[in-house]
């Protein structure tokens, strides 16, 4: 009976982790779909409790959950929304360690002798292929952390004959496999681990250090998609049906993000995971002509005369923490009658969603948050477009340069609008390193600084 509660705990768990991936795909649904992971994860913790028969045991759990709920409030309390993905990219590397970790402790403590041949084989693939994963994905998210928080440059660094060295890494990988479930001697065994650990941490560097900024958003995703992986081979290794389900739902839906992503930035799934490199040609800035800036009275005189804007937010926005201030600005433009929408990439930022969650933090009706697809026809009626911090999702280079690094990735067409104004902080180039045409062309105008301040003093003078 006690066993059929803990597998019914764990049924409920996994039910409501479904629910929670289905409330996050949409923005009016994102808090259900919190409290529904909030919860499946308390019943999860308190079943795996009582799952051990040993006082000291669950002693011993309880006090790893109390540190670690600890950490975790401590850390959502300081981390701002700037921060959140490399605070995710991170996070996804302690699941690999984790991973990791377990397959090593299992493989200790398993007894080949007391099960028959393919059972003993089955485990041992397990732990093999648990290890593997976990160990690339531990170092690919560090790398991943350190370029998205500017600690590694975000330009991709290709060593030579890149495809080839990770291919050859999966072949011997498996040759590995091979003999590690094939012999008894623990010793080869043991050696055998060792290496393949090296091998995959070194794979883990190698996928994500030949991807640069533009592409960063999809290895965020893919390194969760590994990271679920991880954490279901971790569950076949322990024996635990929830471990299992939830490693599945979280790689499943990891590696659907990625593709989804990869067609919106019109770039190769199979490329970019596998650590695939775009070499094209980056414009001179010094080749694009000459920028003019414009003065805050004069934005204000546009905004007042403007029958219809639209606000495009980008990852500088997230930096300058403008998203209030842009919000109170929206509140105040529609007191006078005027249209305002905002334009969403879907890989506006550094993590897909990051946008929409600022806007919805500071606010901002989910009715008038607009996806490319929906707004991108209305650009061409559109009076004034503010572009606040955003760079390659507004690029006109992606249609008008086959060279580009981000020749043919869906844009917002912002360039179409009446008048487009740019806040930016410089004329330096953004995270992924690649100029943009639409600073210098004749309806553009750009107005330098924090974001955050300029949008205010726009605010006082409306």
């Amino acid at each position: 009976m006690f066993s059929g509660l803990i597998t019914a705990a764990y049924i409920i768990s996994s039910i409501f982790f479904i629910l929670s991936l289905k409330g996050l795909s949409k923005h009016d649904t994102s808090k259900q779909g919190n409290f529904f992971g909030i919860s499946g994860m308390v019943i999860a913790l308190i079943a795996t409790i009582f799952t051990k028969n040993f006082i000291h045991a669950k002693i011993l759990i309880f006090l790893a959950m109390i540190i670690g709920g600890l950490i975790g409030i401590f850390i959502s309390r300081k981390i701002e929304m700037t921060k959140m993905p490399e605070l995710i990219a991170i996070l996804h590397s302690f699941v690999g360690l984790a991973a990791v970790l377990v397959g090593i402790n299992s493989y200790i403590n398993y007894s080949p002798f007391l099960y028959p041949f393919v059972e003993n084989s089955i485990h041992l693939t397990e732990i093999f292929i648990g290890i593997f994963i976990g160990a690339i994905t531990f170092t690919g998210s560090l790398l991943a952390f350190g370029k998205l928080s500017g600690k590694i440059s975000s330009k991709p660094f290709i060593i030579p004959y890149h495809h080839k060295l990770n291919i050859l890494i999966l072949v011997v990988s498996f040759i590995f496999l091979l003999y590690f479930i094939n012999t008894s001697d623990q010793k080869i065994q043991i050696i055998l681990l060792v290496i393949m650990i090296l091998i995959a941490l070194l794979f883990g560097i190698n996928l994500v250090s030949s991807i640069g900024g533009a592409d960063m958003p999809v290895i965020v995703s893919m390194l969760n998609s590994y990271s679920g992986w991880s954490s279901a081979a971790v569950g076949f290794t322990l024996n635990n049906d929830l471990l299992i389900i939830t490693g599945s739902l979280v790689g499943s839906s990891g590696a659907i993000l990625s593709y989804i992503m990869c067609k919106a930035m019109n770039r190769s799934f199979i490329n970019i995971i596998s650590g695939g490199a775009n070499n094209k040609n980056i414009i001179k800035t010094e080749d694009l002509g000459k920028y003019c800036e414009i003065e805050i009275e004069e934005i204000v005189n546009l905004l007042k005369n403007a029958s219809s804007v639209v606000i495009t937010p980008g990852y500088g926005m997230a930096v300058a923490q403008a998203q209030y201030s842009v919000a109170k600005i929206t509140q105040k433009l529609q007191q006078y009658g005027i249209k305002v929408v905002f334009a969403i990439h879907p890989v506006a930022g550094r993590l897909p969603g990051h946008m929409n969650v600022l806007l919805a933090e500071a606010r901002v009706p989910y009715d008038i948050v607009l996806e490319m697809d929906e707004i991108n026809k209305d650009f061409v009626n559109t009076e004034i477009v503010l572009v606040i911090g955003a760079n390659d999702t507004v690029n006109p280079a992606a249609q008008e340069d086959l060279n580009s690094p981000i020749s043919g990735m869906p844009v917002l067409e912002v360039w179409k609008a009446q008048n487009v104004v740019v806040f930016k902080r410089s004329m330096n180039s953004g995270y992924s390193g690649i100029n943009n045409p639409l600073f210098f062309k004749e309806n553009t105008y750009m107005i330098f600084g924090d974001a955050k301040t300029s949008i205010e003093a726009i605010l006082k003078l409306i």
